[in-house]
């Protein structure tokens, strides 16, 4: 009987130690020198750490002869932010600005979706676009590109389109995705 009793008093210590550890532990979104982890888009969206999960991030040629080509990533949840890029014309690694000029028609944009669960049919949801007037506003950097892989950087200030016309800044972003087959 007295085993037993310790067994009991043990059990649930020994689960919030368990509990405790696995708290603590972190895991870096980043690899090596600021790139995202496979599988990952990272940013900071107005200071605020910002991670896709890689069941939600996908690359995809739109046109690969032409070099079109879509990333986005989501963050998940019930509240959840997401980060779409299209690049157009990226036939290999470079610099693509985010606006500047009637010619450039490289895009991005962030949206926030909030969803209260007592009332799901009810989602606040802001997007927020770049560009968003004919001045650059951000721009993609394409370090590494082949028929499996895309890795690069990016940064852009995206304005609310759907609301107060607030600006948003995405800074240190990074990605790292292998393309959709």
């Amino acid at each position: 009987m007295f085993n037993h009793r310790i067994r009991l008093t043990l059990i649930p210590s020994l689960c919030f130690v368990a509990l405790a550890l696995l708290a603590s532990c972190s895991s870096s979104s980043t690899g090596p020198a600021g790139e995202a982890d496979p599988g990952t888009i990272v940013a900071s969206v107005n200071g605020r750490s910002f991670t896709t999960l890689t069941m939600t991030t996908s690359a995809t040629y739109t046109d690969q002869g032409s070099g079109n080509i879509m990333i986005q990533g989501n963050t998940g949840g019930t509240s959840s932010d997401a980060i779409s890029l299209i690049i157009l014309g990226a036939k290999g690694t470079g610099t693509f600005p985010i606006g500047g000029g009637a010619n450039i028609a490289n895009v991005a944009s962030y949206t926030n979706i909030k969803i209260d669960m007592s009332n799901p049919s009810a989602a606040k949801t802001s997007t927020y676009q770049a560009p968003y007037d004919d001045k650059k506003v951000g721009e993609i950097v394409i370090t590494e590109l082949t028929d499996e892989l895309i890795k690069g950087t990016f940064s852009f200030e995206a304005m609310n389109t759907t609301g107060d016309k607030s600006i948003v800044k995405i800074t240190d972003g990074s990605f790292n995705i292998k393309f959709n087959k």
